[in-house]
């Protein structure tokens, strides 16, 4: 069956009656009820008799089904990282589901990536294609924030404390995000086709809400594992309504590499100026 947002049932006069599709079992309810005391006082009850109750429950089973839950867990292995190795930190994954057929454009975002403390908050962010988001600065100090790698390149300029930059992600892809004055400050913004997304907690959980009934391929990236080692774990599942469980997932750091990062120009970062001093380009 389609999806409707009403259904027509028609007694055996023409006279229409219309049930929402929610609470359509209990609207079918009381048309029969109803139709049984006013046609069989009329003597006209063909309605009933013909299949009426039959057809609009099957409509009501056969319609589309509730969106389900998926949920899962990630591991990760054979890290060097300390807040795995010591803590079984398993935070930052990032989980989500492409349908197997065509589907929608999801609507863009809003959303904020903040800089404090020479960091960027969230260190992973994950919006859909179309999303802006702010790279507000919090911090008494200015900053540059930019990438340069295949996701979207950007760069927002050298900007003082407390005021504001915005990017649109037009495309998707992993947009891994520098600044151009502090070589510590990194983070990722994952920039998805789909609005069914999740990010994995400390423990490794995950779980992704409001998804339709249907196959979709689930996908999962972690910036310290390889695209091969990515590749591996993705897979094909069928969703259907409730809550659907997935086996555990192990995701090996093998083989990442830390190599710095060059800045905007290509180039090696000098030393950082004091945070109370001038940046390039701030005086005359």
């Amino acid at each position: 069956m389609t999806w409707l947002s009403r259904i027509c049932f028609k007694d055996c006069r023409g006279a229409r009656t219309r049930a929402c599709s929610v609470g359509i079992l209990a609207d079918v309810r009381r048309y029969v009820a109803h139709k049984r005391r006013v046609e069989t006082r009329r003597g006209t009850h063909e309605c009933v008799r013909h299949g009426t109750l039959a057809l609009a429950l099957s409509f009501v089973l056969a319609g589309p089904g509730i969106a389900a839950t998926l949920a899962g867990r990630v591991e990760l292995v054979d890290s060097r990282a300390p807040a795995v190795r010591q803590h079984h930190d398993y935070s930052g994954v990032a989980v989500w589901l492409e349908p197997a057929g065509p589907a929608p454009a999801p609507a863009p975002l809003h959303a904020r990536m903040v800089q404090k403390d020479k960091e960027f908050r969230p260190h992973l962010l994950m919006v859909t294609v179309g999303s802006t988001v702010d790279f507000p600065n919090l911090d008494p100090i200015f900053h540059n924030a930019f990438s340069n790698y295949n996701g979207q390149l950007f760069d927002v300029g050298l900007y003082p404390p407390g005021s504001n930059r915005s990017i649109r992600f037009s495309r998707p892809g992993i947009v891994r995000v520098f600044c151009n004055i502090h070589s510590s400050m990194s983070a990722i913004i994952a920039v998805l086709d789909t609005p069914l997304f999740g990010l994995t907690g400390t423990d490794g959980r995950f779980e992704i809400g409001g998804v339709p009934e249907g196959g979709y391929d689930l996908t999962f990236f972690h910036e310290r594992a390889t695209q091969a080692a990515l590749q591996s774990v993705s897979r094909r599942v069928a969703v259907s309504g409730g809550r659907v469980s997935i086996p555990p997932i192990a995701i090996s750091e093998t083989g990442y590499l830390s190599i710095p990062h060059k800045n905007k120009y290509g180039r090696d970062y000098p030393p950082a100026p004091g945070d109370a001093g001038y940046y390039p380009g701030t005086h005359q």
